[in-house]
């Protein structure tokens, strides 16, 4: 018998760290993927069955729970790495030639994006699952946008499809502008353009992982956009709406009908910073009703003293649901400070603000309030799982191009995340609940 020499056999590059390699079956032991794989393999009949259908799918996910950025990358760690060819299910008596071709890669992944549907089943099946371990879990809700550039160039000038495999006939310019003030009162400006597409998700805010999205253009309007994600939550998972308190995304939310559908519709507090629309030069407004109570486009609330002329800001007491009114307490008698025109004043113990007042400054939760602050520091939860989607599932550097295959790659990567939350707790590691790369 030949002595074949043990570095051909079992070199040092194949021993891998087994708690390593027990991520990526947290991942295959807790995907809801059966009714795929069997449509699948329906779908192939008696066709040749060279590599596996289960088998090329359990890569597929290996390579994004492994942050591989490309299939190249992915098949050159299955032929380096036996461990994780056998946990992916191919044949371990063919050795590095289990591996499929590049071409059997882009086949595969044209069927699987032409199957999408299935993609955004599993999603919404997990994110059920997850509701039953976790009581709380969708109590707080976050929204935001997350720009994708696109791998593919933009379409020339004067050609009609320019479908020359190299442009991305699907995408188009997105553009975001920030706005701010420097500590010496001058104003700054950031414009970020890209060609590409965006994702919008809706992020459960305590557990920071994702309940619902959608992949559009780059031009998109986000508001547009998030009011038919949270109708699309209320109708795919209605309990978890109906348990949701409140909803944080930031001033690009900002707008009259989609405060009034979360509170009216959906019950949800909006926890939505606002932005500046009043003229210039108008610093505050009178209540309706009141003689001397104002307030500023920011939801703070004063009084104006009658004598003295003195702006002090009135005391938030809470909202009252069944009149659906803020109420506010006067600040003489609430810090007992001194007031000049108590006995005349017209505020008297306390004053209510009805939402109908203005129904982008007042909101079930004061804007003034300091609970309205610590919710929207929650809002922070997204940016993490945006972050993630770019350095650990590998959105920062990609090469897909059109809609259809940047959404179903979308799926797959959230798909994953939750898959691996959901292993975490069903398997005692619930303190790792968000690590991607923690080992089981």
């Amino acid at each position: 018998m030949a002595i074949i020499p043990q570095k051909a056999l079992f070199g040092w590059e194949e021993i891998e760290n087994l708690g390593d390699l027990d991520r990526l079956g947290l991942v295959l032991r807790h995907l809801p993927d059966e009714a795929l794989m069997r449509h699948l393999e329906q779908d192939r009949g008696q066709g040749r069955d060279d590599y596996p259908i289960r088998a090329v799918w359990n890569s597929v996910l290996a390579g994004i729970v492994y942050q591989h950025p490309s299939m190249e990358s992915l098949r050159r760690e299955l032929k380096r790495n036996g461990q994780l060819r056998n946990l992916c299910g191919f044949d371990p008596a063919k050795g590095q030639s289990a591996v499929p071709a590049a071409c059997v890669y882009s086949r595969f992944l044209d069927v699987l994006f032409a199957h999408a549907e299935w993609i955004e089943a599993m999603f919404e099946g997990l994110v059920e699952a997850l509701r039953g371990p976790l009581a709380d879990f969708g109590r707080h809700l976050t929204l935001d946008s997350k720009a994708l550039a696109s791998a593919g160039r933009p379409r020339k000038e004067g050609s009609p499809t320019a479908a020359d495999g190299r442009r991305d006939l699907d995408a188009d310019v997105g553009v975001k502008t920030y706005r701010g003030r420097r500590a010496d009162g001058t104003t700054w400006e950031k414009i970020v353009k890209w060609f590409g597409y965006k994702v919008h998700l809706i992020v459960e805010a305590q557990y920071e992982l994702p309940v619902a999205y959608e992949v559009t253009k780059a031009s998109a309007a986000d508001v547009v956009e998030g009011r038919d994600l949270v109708d699309q939550l209320a109708q795919r998972h209605p309990d978890l709406v109906e348990g949701s308190q409140a909803l944080m995304a930031d001033k690009a939310y900002d707008d009259t009908t989609f405060l009034k559908n979360l509170w009216d519709d959906e019950g949800i507090k909006p926890i939505i910073d606002i932005r500046n629309m009043w003229k210039d030069g108008e610093t505050t407004r009178r209540v309706e009703g009141q003689t001397n109570v104002v307030y500023d486009y920011q939801g703070t609330v004063s009084c104006c003293c009658l004598k003295t002329g003195e702006l002090r800001p009135l005391a938030f007491g809470g909202f009252e649901q069944d009149r659906n009114t803020l109420k506010y307490r006067c600040p003489a008698r609430h810090y007992g400070i001194a007031c000049a025109s108590r006995k005349t004043c017209p505020v008297g113990q306390a004053v209510r603000i009805p939402l109908s007042e203005d129904r982008r400054i007042f909101t079930p939760v004061a804007r003034s309030s300091y609970q309205w602050k610590r919710l929207y520091k929650e809002r922070t939860a997204v940016e993490r799982v945006n972050s993630r989607l770019d350095v650990s599932y590998g959105f920062e550097r990609h090469f897909i191009r059109g809609q259809t295959k940047m959404k179903a790659r979308m799926g797959l990567a959230l798909i994953v995340m939750l898959a691996m939350a959901l292993g975490r707790i069903k398997e005692k590691q619930a303190e790792h609940l968000r690590s991607l790369v923690r080992a089981a």
